[in-house]
């Protein structure tokens, strides 16, 4: 399945809506306006959208996400890593830590990730 795209304003919505779920659009809305400084208008307008993308479903003035929070990151991710390095992984990770650097300790959590990446692969 594609993930539908959500765009920055959109997501920063989106996280309301995982923090809450299922929430009345009501309330959605309320707290769109408390968080974001949205009007009504405008939260109303985004759950339209996102609606008719399959981003979230509104029900009977109750509403649901349709894409975890977890996949709209995995598809950003994705789309970022296809358009600014070609899709490779060493061309991001080393644009990344030649940024930023990294720490003894990020280093040993990433080691432990391609350790049991590989203890999950091994055997395809």
């Amino acid at each position: 399945m594609n993930t539908p795209k959500i765009f920055e304003s959109e997501y920063r919505f989106c996280l309301i809506l995982w923090e809450t779920e299922p929430v009345s659009s009501r309330e959605l809305v309320k707290l769109a306006g408390e968080r974001l400084g949205w009007k009504s208008s405008t939260a109303y307008t985004v759950i339209k959208r996102l609606s008719e993308r399959g981003v979230l479903k509104n029900e009977n003035s109750v509403v649901t996400s349709l894409v975890s929070k977890e996949e709209a990151q995995a598809s950003e991710i994705d789309e970022m890593m296809d358009k600014t390095f070609g899709g490779s992984l060493p061309a991001f990770i080393a644009a990344f830590t030649k940024r930023r650097g990294v720490t003894d300790r990020e280093l040993e959590e990433v080691q432990s990730m391609i350790e049991a990446y590989r203890k999950e692969h091994r055997n395809e």
